[in-house]
C-alpha cells in the first residue's frame, strides 16, 4: 500500500466524481475541490477549491493533460439539496490550475448540464435544455447544437473522436441519431439512426464507434444494455449488432442522463471485451466469471475467454496497445490482481498482486470495480470512490476516498 486518502467528513452524500493520472500527479475530486497528489507518496501537490461539488467529470484528457468538469455553484443544503450542474471549468492536471469557468444561459437561467466530455481540444456538454462546446485552452465558445422543436443533443462521447447522441421526437415516439461530429466546428460527419422506440443509448467507444442500448423485450435488468451497435463512423452505416442480455453479461451503462458512463467494457483490436455474470466455480461454494470477446465486424464471439479463476471476478479496465488490462477481485484469503491479457492468444500475465492482509481487503472492499474509478499504470494501482458518504454511526471505521498500491522494487 503506497498511501490512503481518507474520505472527507460530510453530513450527507456528496459527489466526488473524477480521477486522472499524469506523469506528474494522481488527481482526484474531493468535496468541492480537485487535488493533485504525488503518485508515489500521496502528498498533496496542489488544490483547486470549488464553490460546490463536482457533479460530472470525464476520464478523457487532451494530449497535454487538460480536462473539463461540471460543478455546482454552491454546496447542497437541506433546503436546496442541488443547485444544478451549471458551472463548467477546464483544469490543467499537470500545473494544478483552473484555466477558466463558464456557464451557458437558456433565456435568463443557466443551463443545467447532464454530462461533459473532452475530444481533441474541445470540451462538449449536453442536456435536455441545450448543449455547448468550448475550446479547452481559451474557454472560447466553439459551437452549440442547433436548437430544434423536438431535437436536442442529450450528450457526447469523447476521446479519439466526438460522438453525439441526438434525440428527436416526443417520449414514446423517440428517434435517436448517433452522430460523429467535428469537435472544432460541430459539423456532423456521419449519422446512424437507431430504430424507433429506443429511448436511451450510451457511447461505449468513439473509435471504433460502439453504442450500447436497452432494446425491446431484452430491456429492464438495470444494466442499461441489451445490445451493442457497431457503427462505421465515416458512413453512418451499421456494421453489426451484438446481442448481450444483461442476465449473461456484467457490463453496465447509465445512458439515461450520462451518455458516456459505462463500466466493465473495453473496446480494442476491433473487438468488444465484456465480462460474464458471476456463476459457480469448480470448487464447492466458489464463484467466478470470464471476459469474452466479440468481433465488431461480424458481431460473432471470437471464442477467446479469460477465466478469472475460482473465487475471483475479472473486470476489463483498458487497452494497453494490443493487450487488455483487467482487474481481478479476490476471494477473502487472496490479494486482488491486475493482469494483462494478450490480444491474440489471450494468455494472461500477472502484473500486480495486492497483499492479502485484512487492512488492504477492508480498503478495497468499498472500491467495487462496477462503481469505483480504477486506474493502473506502470505498476501503480489507484482506486477511488465517486461519493463521500456519512460514516456509519458507531462503526469506528474510517472510509477511504482513494487508495494507491504498487509493485515492490
Amino acid at each position: 500500500m503506497l498511501f490512503q486518502i481518507p474520505s472527507p467528513e460530510v453530513t450527507d452524500n456528496v459527489n466526488t466524481l473524477g480521477s486522472w493520472l499524469t506523469d506528474k500527479a494522481y488527481v482526484k475530486s474531493g468535496v468541492a475541490e480537485i487535488v493533485g497528489y504525488d503518485p508515489d507518496k500521496g502528498t498533496e501537490l496542489w488544490t483547486i477549491k470549488l464553490p460546490g461539488p463536482v457533479c460530472e467529470a470525464t476520464p478523457h484528457t487532451t494530449a497535454d493533460d487538460r480536462t473539463a468538469i461540471l460543478f455546482e455553484p454552491a454546496m447542497p443544503t437541506k433546503a436546496e439539496p442541488s443547485h444544478g450542474c451549471s458551472q463548467i471549468a477546464a483544469i490543467d492536471l499537470d500545473a494544478g490550475k483552473k484555466l477558466w469557468t463558464k456557464t451557458v444561459n437558456s433565456g435568463d437561467e443557466p443551463i443545467t448540464f447532464d454530462n461533459i466530455t473532452v475530444s481533441a481540444h474541445t470540451a462538449a456538454l449536453g442536456s435536455t435544455d441545450g448543449g455547448a462546446a468550448f475550446d479547452i485552452d481559451s474557454g472560447k465558445l466553439l459551437w452549440q447544437p442547433k436548437a430544434a422543436d423536438t431535437c436536442y443533443d442529450a450528450g457526447y462521447g469523447g476521446g479519439e473522436k466526438l460522438v453525439a447522441v441526438r434525440k428527436c421526437g416526443e417520449y414514446d415516439d423517440r428517434r435517436l441519431g448517433i452522430q460523429t461530429i467535428d469537435p472544432a466546428s460541430g459539423k456532423v460527419i456521419s449519422e446512424y439512426k437507431m430504430a424507433k422506440g429506443i429511448e436511451y443509448a450510451s457511447v461505449v467507444s468513439t473509435n471504433p464507434l460502439v453504442v450500447a442500448a436497452d432494446v425491446g423485450d431484452n430491456a429492464g435488468d438495470g444494466s442499461g444494455i441489451s445490445d451493442f451497435f457497431s457503427i462505421d463512423d465515416r458512413t453512418g452505416q451499421l456494421r453489426t449488432r451484438i446481442s448481450a442480455p444483461g442476465d449473461e453479461y456484467a457490463a453496465r451503462c447509465e445512458g439515461v442522463n450520462r451518455v458516456e458512463y459505462c463500466k466493465g467494457l473495453v473496446v480494442g483490436n476491433d473487438r468488444l471485451y465484456v465480462p460474464t455474470e458471476e456463476h459457480d466455480g469448480t470448487e464447492a461454494g466458489s464463484r467466478t466469471n470470464e471476459i469474452v470477446a466479440f468481433d465488431l465486424a461480424t458481431g460473432k464471439p471470437t471464442g477467446q475467454r479469460a477465466d478469472a479463476g475460482d473465487g475471483y471476478a475479472i473486470f476489463p479496465l483498458r487497452m494497453d496497445g494490443g493487450n487488455l488490462i483487467a482487474y481481478k477481485r479476490p476471494p477473502w484469503d487472496k490479494g486482488a490482481q491486475i493482469v494483462s491479457i494478450d490480444g491474440s492468444g489471450f494468455k494472461e500475465t500477472k502484473l500486480l498482486e495486492n497483499p492479502a492482509t485484512e487492512a488492504v481487503h477492508t480498503a478495497e472492499q468499498s472500491m467495487a470495480p462496477d462503481y469505483a474509478e480504477i486506474l493502473y499504470s506502470q505498476g501503480h494501482l489507484y482506486m477511488s470512490r465517486v461519493h463521500a458518504g456519512k460514516a456509519l454511526t458507531g462503526s469506528g471505521d474510517k472510509e477511504d476516498l482513494a487508495i494507491a498500491l504498487a509493485t515492490g522494487g
